[in-house]
């Protein structure tokens, strides 16, 4: 069972939105199938936005002092620069992709993510400051847009920054409205309209405005409106997002819970098994069988984020996520304990 410290609630969230980065992914084993670039767009406009402000709201200890930021290169400096080439080399070696570096400069693929989180987290203690820093992150965001280098995802790192500041601002007694029941009423709808509105993304928006790393000029969209087409897309993420949340049982519940602690193991690790099933022809059979073959992606992608989250596999593969603080903590176990005069 998960601590008794930690909020259950936060745990399911978490495992909900990593089973999506996981879908999300895998969706692109099937881009020629009937009803994938529905799913892909409905899933993206809130998801990312959800996992950044949940991402905020743990961070809201983060200082720079000694502890934090060692656990900061343990957590996440160190596994991008493990993970980091070797998805790369996977990609290119198993998966026969042609996959460009330079390597670590430019983030490939899900190790964006790691880099981002770390200058998020350099930068805590400043925007936590005053709430005058949420309206500013919103015209930082905006601006972000203008950014059309890649290097260390900072488009990504502007472009979502208002959802991570949004949730070092808002406090448990905020986020206990979701609770209310006029709220789950209509996170019901209001999901429902995102998902008609993911139907016609390409008429309202462009699907690369999801992702928050491409320029305004690689986008077909006007300059008159590309600002306010962006924020639209904010504000129907963070929608998306809340109502999502809303829906995600308060209580504990049991095993789903316990592997929300391991989302950090799903992460790292779930886009070699997509890369291994690309190379064994996965995108053919569902070519060939679309309906079919788009059902069990999804299917298989959940399996996927559940098993990498299960207790057994946690436990081989976790060292690998945090290798030093592992040692360190088999080598404070193998230390005798001090003993009393």
């Amino acid at each position: 069972m998960a601590p008794p410290s930690r909020d259950p609630w936060l745990d399911n969230v978490k495992m909900v939105l990593v089973t999506l980065v996981v879908v999300g992914h895998a969706i692109g084993l099937v881009e020629a199938t009937q009803g994938s670039h529905w799913v892909y767009d409905f899933i993206y406009l809130w998801h990312i936005p959800a996992f950044v402000f949940v991402s905020g709201y743990l961070s809201k200890s983060f200082e720079w002092d000694r502890r934090r930021l060692k656990s900061l290169v343990y957590t996440l400096a160190i596994p991008y620069l493990l993970f980091e080439p070797a998805l790369f080399y996977f990609r290119r070696g198993v998966a026969d992709e042609d996959v460009q570096g330079p390597l670590w400069l430019v983030p490939h693929w899900t190790m964006w993510y790691l880099i981002v989180l770390l200058m998020w987290r350099l930068v805590t203690p400043i925007l936590k400051r005053h709430w005058l820093f949420l309206p500013l992150s919103v015209i930082v965001s905006l601006l972000g847009g203008l950014w059309n280098d890649d290097s260390l995802m900072i488009p990504r790192f502007l472009g979502l920054l208002p959802f991570f500041v949004l949730g070092l601002h808002l406090k448990p007694r905020h986020l206990a409205h979701l609770d209310d029941v006029w709220v789950k009423v209509a996170a019901v709808p209001m999901l429902v309209g995102i998902g008609v509105m993911a139907l016609y993304t390409d008429t309202w928006a462009e699907t690369a405005l999801l992702w928050y790393d491409t320029g305004y000029e690689d986008i077909p969209i006007s300059n008159e409106i590309v600002f306010q087409t962006r924020l639209t897309v904010m504000m129907v993420g963070l929608l998306g997002a809340f109502a999502a949340m809303a829906l995600v049982p308060r209580r504990n519940l049991g095993w789903f819970t316990t592997m929300g602690t391991a989302t950090m193991v799903v992460y790292l690790f779930h886009g070699f098994v997509i890369k291994t099933v690309k190379a064994l022809g996965w995108p053919d059979f569902t070519a060939a069988h679309p309906t079919l073959g788009l059902v069990l992606t999804i299917v298989g992608a959940v399996a996927l984020a559940l098993l990498l989250a299960s207790p057994p596999v946690r436990r081989v593969l976790e060292p690998f996520t945090n290798p030093l603080g592992w040692l360190e903590a088999r080598r404070a176990r193998r230390s005798p304990a001090p003993t009393s005069a």
